[in-house]
């Protein structure tokens, strides 16, 4: 029986090692894994449609559902997921000490609609009283010039974003104080771990933060969900659960390799403690793909995503998702 061939733009994670070395294949798919940074994957994803299937922010995947033609349809797996405290950078002689210094600040994000940034907008206004409309926000590129915005967006006039000179990059401006802060998901290079340059992180101790919002709201944030091309669904609408499976049972074998003690698959000291750590906070399965373990960190970005000016309207999480996904089933 011949087998249907897609293409999948993914970055090179431990959860999704197994499909592209073809440890686990999806069910009637040959899958031609393609390993690329996600910032490659999201342009020519959004921009041209390029793979049959793709790792997408969630934030850009939601953006694009409000859009005449929606050119995708997403399953609950989630390969990227990561606490964002530890994203907001300043400018040492800002003045910004804590939270509410940012108001009134400039800060820059490569993009508005970023997922990162949106989360951390959503965190600072709801766990620290920073309203999202009280800074104003500069985007373009943080270590390259001329970074744009991947989706065209039409944001209410209380929200204050503009963008960057052509050669300029925001991770010099925050070194030399032409911004006051910085929402970003990778590390500028400005910034020096241990040293007292004139970037630092508004929270060094990220980890004892990032425990207790967790603690305390029970949310591990989800940065980016997998799309597939609404086209080849509606063609084929079983492709979404064979992939689901697919990408569950490539984690789960992921589980397992972390909890080796005979010898250290991965190149951390202290992985089983970092394991036994984990699960003792959020659970044995930390890294929760589908739908109903989801629901409330959903709704929350959701919620967000509306507030920011993203979302014309709110929307349920299920909406999010191919309909036969939603449900779990046991044999």
């Amino acid at each position: 029986m011949s087998r249907l061939k897609l293409s999948l733009g993914c970055w090179n994670y431990d959860r999704t090692r197994a499909l592209a070395d073809g440890r686990v294949k999806a069910d009637g798919i040959e899958l031609t894994y393609l390993d690329m940074p996600v910032e490659e994957t999201f342009f020519r994803m959004l921009r041209h449609q390029e793979f049959d299937v793709a790792e997408m922010s969630l934030s850009s995947y939601t953006v694009s559902l409000f859009r005449e033609k929606k050119h995708f349809i997403a399953i609950p797996v989630f390969p990227s997921r990561f606490f964002r405290h530890s994203c907001i950078y300043v400018n040492a002689k800002s003045g910004i000490r804590e939270p509410k210094d940012l108001i009134g600040k400039r800060v820059g994000t490569p993009e508005y609609q970023m997922t990162a940034p949106v989360w951390i907008r959503g965190i600072l206004q709801d766990e620290y009283g920073v309203p999202v409309d009280s800074v104003t926000y500069f985007t373009g590129g943080e270590e390259e010039p001329n970074r744009s915005e991947k989706l065209k967006l039409d944001l209410p006039p209380n929200i204050k974003v503009q963008p960057i000179g052509p050669t300029d990059t925001l991770a010099a401006m925050l070194r030399d104080g032409r911004i006051d802060a910085l929402y970003t998901a990778r590390m500028p290079s400005t910034y020096k771990v241990g040293e007292q340059g004139p970037v630092r992180r508004l929270f060094e101790d990220y980890l004892e933060v990032e425990q207790a919002y967790y603690r305390k709201t029970r949310i591990f944030p989800v940065m980016h969900t997998v799309a597939i091309k609404r086209g080849l669904y509606e063609q084929h609408p079983w492709v979404a659960m064979s992939l689901y499976k697919a990408f569950a049972e490539a984690q789960r074998q992921t589980y397992d390799d972390l909890y080796v003690t005979a010898a250290l698959k991965t190149m951390l000291p202290w992985l089983t403690k970092h394991v036994e750590d984990a699960r003792a906070l959020m659970g044995d399965d930390f890294w929760p793909y589908g739908f109903e373990p989801n629901r409330g960190t959903l709704a929350t970005f959701l919620r967000y995503h509306h507030e920011q000016g993203l979302s014309r309207e709110r929307l349920e999480p299920g909406a999010l998702f191919a309909p036969e996904t939603l449900e779990s089933f046991r044999i």
